[in-house]
């Protein structure tokens, strides 16, 4: 798929959604809890999206976040930044345009783990993207983005 169509229609499709992330931590449009329920650990340790259980949650920056086990949540709890999604669990796509940051993600079919870090993508063609040599470039730029589209937060918490 071409680059610049990509980019031009997820533009498009972000305009909808606000220009800023309204908390630090995505917990969707109608969630209250951290991915959409989706065990963070469990991309790293299983390499696959496994559903949490409210009965092993664990609350980070003011959001629950649930795992699938205590030994995940201890181990999110031990070191959360090294198991926490990039740009609070936003969609990787929009903060890179620096036009919104995306609460719509697909956290069973369109999230990577690059260079150690946990990425979500709206779609899975976008997250094919990443897979290729613009997906540098598109976390090079919500990297840069990521400071203005942020809410504020008592600490850093991305990257």
């Amino acid at each position: 798929m071409n680059f610049r169509l990509l980019m031009s229609g997820l533009f498009i499709a972000g305009m909808t959604t606000s220009a800023l992330a309204d908390e630090p931590i995505n917990t969707g449009p109608f969630g209250d809890v951290a991915i959409k329920g989706y065990d963070t650990v469990a991309y790293f340790t299983e390499s696959r999206a496994v559903k949490g259980s409210s009965e092993f949650a664990y609350d980070w920056f003011g959001t629950p976040w649930h795992f699938n086990s205590a030994e995940n949540r201890e181990l999110f709890k031990s070191d959360p930044t090294k198991y926490a999604p990039q740009y609070g669990g936003y969609c990787t796509l929009g903060v890179g345009l620096g036009a919104n940051a995306s609460e719509n993600i697909d956290p069973v079919n369109s999230w990577r783990i690059i260079e150690g870090k946990l990425y979500f993508i709206s779609d899975p063609t976008g997250a094919e993207m990443l897979d290729h040599p613009e997906g540098e470039t598109v976390i090079a730029k919500a990297d840069a983005n990521w400071e203005k589209t942020k809410p504020l937060a008592t600490k850093d918490y991305s990257n």
